[in-house]
């Protein structure tokens, strides 16, 4: 008996160790759990929606405008953030009441962002030019959001991810969870 005991404590610790192995790169470098606190992001997140982060593909692929991201909020990186991706690095944006008007190079009359995601509050001016790796980021409930309108464009350092799936409400459950494509 006392070696099937043995036996048993052996399997346990050895499907634990492989189990670990496989779960924690994963948990670490390719997904993570994100629950929304907040309502800057109202009405596509409410306080309490389960989110996992998909901390890989900015490595291989650059940031959308219109995807949701998790990010360090750059006065405090120990806090994360969720927001939209709004500009792009080199792009002008002028957001004037509840307008917002991205502007480039290749567009220099610009373009009036088509916002379907927003509570529709106005939310003041502002203007600025991107550099190299910022990202122009706001929350869809302008009203109650602290954004880059507040504190600046986000260093693309600070992005940990993007929303990739959305696992409460259940009834909301899906993939890429609130991204629009919004590109032109």
């Amino acid at each position: 008996m006392p070696q099937k005991e043995e036996s048993f404590f052996r399997e346990t610790i050895r499907f634990a160790l492989i189990t670990l192995a496989i779960v924690l790169p994963i948990r670490i470098f390719i997904a993570e759990p994100f629950i929304v606190s907040g309502a800057s992001m109202e009405p596509t997140f409410y306080t309490g929606d389960y989110l996992v982060i998909d901390q890989l593909s900015y490595h291989f692929e650059e940031p959308k405008r219109g995807e949701v991201v998790i990010f360090r909020y750059p006065y405090d990186p120990a806090k994360f953030f969720i927001k939209r991706i709004i500009a792009l690095p080199g792009e002008s944006i002028d957001v004037e009441g509840e307008r917002t008007i991205i502007r480039s190079n290749s567009n220099p009359e610009g373009t009036l962002l088509n916002e379907p995601y927003t509570l529709g509050a106005k939310y003041g001016s502002y203007v600025k030019t991107l550099k190299d790796n910022e990202y122009f980021v706001m929350g869809d409930n302008r009203s109650a959001s602290s954004d880059s309108r507040s504190w600046g464009p986000l260093p693309k350092k600070y992005i940990v991810g993007r929303a990739f799936f959305r696992a409460i409400p259940l009834s909301k459950a899906g993939l890429f969870p609130g991204s629009i494509n919004t590109n032109f």
